[in-house]
């Protein structure tokens, strides 16, 4: 019983530290102060209001922010999905020469600190013209070999069985995809999604690297910059409410194929 009320209390204790700068954000949206105070509740609304979302939402700037992040984030989560699930088929599946060394030199990338790659890929990104462009942002995210790496653990737990089985229907490769390898897929193709919306929407390092234009930059920046020019906590706090909404919708709705990826690519 000791046992029991000491790991609930230790949970409580844990799931309330992570959940109160949540609280914090999403009450302080709601309060009309324009700067964080000495008392520790001073972020609970005594007349709660909408001003701060208002005022976000009838600056031009806020709402270009949120289409730049969504155009950032759609286009590159897209095309993961699709690349990751073509290219974890033909490395789980496929036998053709140097197919492990080819897979292991993509993984080995990974292990590269990006930050150790930001000043070639700066000047390579300027001489080809993209500073100040959505695709210096789009363009390196197309495909990830994470997503790769998951897909290819998942379809090796599934039987070759039924690949023979199609063949000897008189499947070809590409119908074998489509029709049997990928609705198996979808949990961890979801996962591949659902990772790649996350990185994306809330990438901050490389916006701030690759955009100077303001009109340019995604919400994460925007809001970055926001906090140095306004300096106002309850329109920071209803800014970074509405920043949350997409992440916590796309991890919502795609829980359960989520955790199912999780599990069947072997990760824990």
């Amino acid at each position: 019983m000791l046992k029991k009320v000491i790991t609930y209390t230790a949970l409580f204790i844990l799931g309330f530290c992570f959940l109160l700068p949540f609280v914090i954000m999403i009450l302080g949206s709601f309060k009309d102060v324009e700067f964080a105070q000495l008392d520790p509740l001073f972020w609970i609304p005594d007349e709660p209001t909408l001003k701060n979302y208002l005022y976000i939402m009838r600056d031009g700037l806020f709402v270009r922010w949120i289409l730049n992040s969504v155009i950032i984030t759609i286009i590159p989560v897209a095309s993961q999905m699709i690349f990751c699930a073509v290219l974890g088929y033909i490395f789980a599946k496929k036998q053709f020469p140097g197919r492990e060394a080819i897979f292991w030199t993509f993984m080995a990338v990974i292990m590269i600190p990006q930050q150790l790659l930001i000043i070639p890929k700066f000047i390579m990104f300027s001489d080809f013209g993209w500073i100040n462009t959505y695709w210096a942002l789009i363009v390196p995210e197309l495909w990830g070999i994470m997503g790769v790496f998951l897909v290819r653990q998942f379809l090796q737990n599934i039987p070759n069985d039924l690949e023979e089985a199609a063949y000897i229907d008189g499947a070809n490769d590409i119908q074998i995809f489509m029709k049997v390898i990928l609705p198996l897929s979808v949990p961890v193709v979801a996962t591949v999604g659902t990772f790649s919306f996350i990185s994306n929407w809330n990438d901050l390092f490389q916006p701030l690297i690759y955009l100077t234009q303001e009109k340019m930059f995604p919400v994460t920046l925007g809001l970055a910059s926001m906090l140095g020019k306004e300096g106002n906590f309850g329109i920071e706090m209803a800014g970074s409410t509405v920043s949350f909404i997409p992440t916590f919708l796309i991890f919502l709705f795609f829980q359960r194929y989520f955790t199912e990826g999780i599990q069947m690519s072997g990760l824990k």
